[in-house]
């Protein structure tokens, strides 16, 4: 089930809803009650970074079976989520910025460890259409982990190696040593 097939039994049972029934809105928030615990309704969502680290481990799954098609599904769902992640993330950290620094500086690093998760996701994504002999597939992805990552990151590095072993580039790269 796809991200947007989970949304779907949401979206109809708020359309059935009766306005009627539905409690009158304030204009001012009143105050949460109980404890931040019960607060984490996301924790269990796919739209969290443990919700997509599911969908990837089911991806892995697939793979490690051969089943290249669920695999390819999977990954392209976690790419999509953890790249939601990273830009919610990194719009909050923007909103931010200035007025209070710590929750800057968190949001700007869930927006980092999910851009690094969506561009693991690419990576492996890339291997499976090498597996599938569908080079043509793995370039684009090969070359969105390179810019995301930097040619010099393990990842960009290890991307830009399976460049050269489909034939894209001609030229080896050795990463430079700082």
């Amino acid at each position: 089930m796809n991200f947007i097939d989970r949304l779907i039994p949401l979206a109809s049972l708020a359309m059935g809803c009766s306005l009627a029934i539905m409690p009158s809105v304030s204009a001012q928030p009143e105050a949460v009650q109980g404890s931040s615990s019960e607060l984490r309704p996301l924790q269990s969502s796919i739209l969290s970074m443990s919700g997509a680290s599911q969908v990837m481990d089911e991806a892995i799954a697939a793979i490690s079976a051969k089943d290249y098609e669920v695999a390819v599904a999977k990954l392209q769902e976690a790419r999509q989520v953890y790249n939601q992640l990273s830009n919610f993330h990194l719009d909050l950290a923007n909103s931010f910025q200035g007025l209070d620094n710590a929750v800057y500086d968190a949001e700007r690093r869930s927006a980092i460890t999910a851009g690094e998760m969506r561009d693991t996701a690419t990576y492996r994504l890339a291997l499976v259409h090498r597996v599938q002999e569908k080079p043509e597939l793995a370039v684009p992805l090969l070359i969105q982990v390179i810019r995301s990552q930097s040619p010099a990151s393990d990842l960009g590095e290890k991307a830009y190696q399976q460049l050269l072993e489909i034939g894209f580039v001609n030229r080896e790269f050795t990463r430079p040593t700082f």
